[in-house]
């Protein structure tokens, strides 16, 4: 029974790792970028203190004047995310004429040690870098704080 046990325990090790190790693996090989984000819902008692973040990108291809809500596929090109219009992605995005705010928020957890980033100066914009992969959501890597045309990424631990 002691042996199933451990057996059961070193499976689930294993898969959890390999997950770990596909995620540090896609930081290394994916293509990055920093964002500039909005914050927005600080904290929910129910899963712990994180950061809330909305992403703009900008138009890419596909797009017409006017606004709207259509599928996007990611991309990066000189350093900015590009949001190409392409019906029946699972990204969404709405078009705003200038920019392509992306629906679905992505949420950056923080220890309970650390301050709120999302409270920022006046002059100051919270930023993230986030990876892009080929399909799926995007992942937010670290948060920054732009300041004076200045980008300092914030230690978080």
């Amino acid at each position: 029974m002691k042996t199933r046990g451990l057996i059961l325990a070193a499976l689930h090790l294993i898969l959890t790792l390999s997950v770990a190790g596909k995620f540090l693996y896609d930081r290394q090989t994916l293509p990055r970028v920093w964002v500039k984000a909005a914050p927005f819902d600080p904290s929910l008692p129910i899963r712990g203190r994180y950061v809330r973040i909305r992403v703009d990108a900008t138009p890419g291809t596909g797009w017409t004047s006017g606004g709207g809500m259509s599928g996007v596929t990611l991309r990066v090109a000189g350093g900015q995310l590009l949001a190409d219009r392409k019906d029946g992605a699972e990204t969404i995005g709405i078009y705003q004429g200038f920019s392509v705010r992306l629906t679905a928020p992505l949420a950056y957890f923080i220890p309970a040690t650390v301050a709120d980033p999302s409270r920022r100066a006046p002059d100051e914009e919270l930023w993230a870098e986030i990876t892009v992969p080929p399909s799926g959501a995007i992942r937010p890597i670290r948060l920054g704080v732009k300041k004076n045309g200045t980008l300092t990424p914030l230690p978080l631990n």
